[in-house]
């Protein structure tokens, strides 16, 4: 061994021979470095370790090493750890082992770590039909992204949200949420979030449209108000409203009404 070899820190060493495929060489430098209570990259070794171990194959091995990990309490590296055995939880399905280590990660409390967190626990909630639960979480995503200068996750959080507001039919909270989120989101996010923009608009154009009809608007308003909802719900893939709001509007008792609506479904034609 060259003394720039000896000279190479222990941590420096491992991460070489795992990119060049000797995981057995990187996993047993590192498991020496995260058994020693005294080693001061103790939570670093235990990260890697764990990640070592699961490229191997030893999953149980890796969730071994991430819990020494994470137990050492190390902001940077707790978190990392936490991290690596809730994603590992997921992706076999576990779902309770799962959140408690996103809980665990909002334990160790790094702002760089909530956000993604918080979004985890806010997709098992989905994934659990809790939309109550999922939307407290991405109201904490939003906060914690915002706190953490993470633009993108506040923006895909916004996101998500959003959509649950969509679909519980508040669509006026949810366009001004939006508003908020496209003046800092990051570029990539922004189409997202301007098409979602518009689909809020389109729901409250609805509300005005019906709402125009049900204040009772003389004939010429009525008809258009009744002809722009019409022509609007599709957009939402509500067809069937659609049609219905079609047949209100020939049908009126309010004879000009109806004769105006008449004409302008008409054009279709």
């Amino acid at each position: 061994m060259t003394s720039s070899e000896l000279e190479t820190p222990p941590l420096d060493t491992a991460r070489r021979l795992a990119e060049q495929g000797d995981l057995d060489g990187a996993a047993a430098i590192l498991s020496e470095l995260a058994a020693d209570p005294d080693e001061p990259h103790r939570a670093q070794a235990a990260v890697g370790l764990a990640v070592v171990l699961e490229e191997r194959g030893d999953a149980e091995g890796a969730r071994a090493a991430a819990r020494a990990a994470l137990a050492t309490g190390h902001p940077e590296f707790a978190a990392q750890a936490a991290c690596h055995l809730a994603q590992g939880f997921e992706r076999e399905g576990r779902a309770e082992q799962a959140r408690g280590a996103w809980q665990a990660v909002l334990g160790v409390g790094t702002p760089a770590y909530l956000p993604l967190a918080h979004l985890a626990l806010a997709r098992l909630a989905v994934q659990a039909g809790d939309d109550g639960e999922a939307e407290q979480a991405l109201r904490q995503a939003l906060a914690a992204g915002e706190t953490a200068g993470d633009a993108e996750s506040a923006a895909h959080a916004a996101q998500q949200l959003a959509g649950l507001l969509l679909e519980r039919g508040e669509a006026g909270e949810a366009a001004d949420l939006l508003l908020d989120a496209l003046a800092v989101a990051p570029a990539a996010s922004v189409p997202r979030l301007r098409v979602q923009l518009g689909i809020a608009h389109l729901e409250l154009a609805c509300a005005e449209f019906a709402a125009a009809v049900e204040d009772g608007a003389d004939a010429g308003t009525g008809a258009l108000a009744i002809e722009l909802l019409a022509r609007t719900l599709p957009l939402r893939g509500r067809d069937e409203d659609a049609g219905q709001v079609w047949a209100y509007g020939l049908d009126h008792e309010d004879e000009t009404l109806a004769a105006e609506v008449r004409l302008r479904l008409g054009r279709d034609t």
